[in-house]
């Protein structure tokens, strides 16, 4: 039985193909993960969703882009607003 390909190789192979063959296999495989998905128990789930909010944290704590709007936080932009309106 041959070994199954590396995460690396399928990507290698996905970038080889047409984009069209490229998006069914998206598809497929996100049609995939949602049927997964649902086949979990809440705890599961729970677990999945703490596990991604770990994961993301590096990326929001190292990339500036994706905390922009956090400078606005603690301004009140209604009542800068009202004022610029009267």
């Amino acid at each position: 039985m041959e070994a199954p390909m590396s995460t690396q190789e399928i990507i290698q192979a996905l970038t080889d193909l047409p984009p069209a063959d490229q998006l069914k296999i998206a598809e497929t495989a996100l049609q995939h993960l949602q049927q997964n998905r649902q086949s979990l128990t809440k705890e599961q789930r729970r677990q999945q969703m703490e596990i991604a909010a770990i994961a993301a944290l590096d990326d929001y704590s190292t990339n500036s882009e994706l905390t922009a709007f956090t400078a606005l936080d603690g301004e009140d932009f209604y009542e800068e607003c009202e004022q610029g309106v009267n």
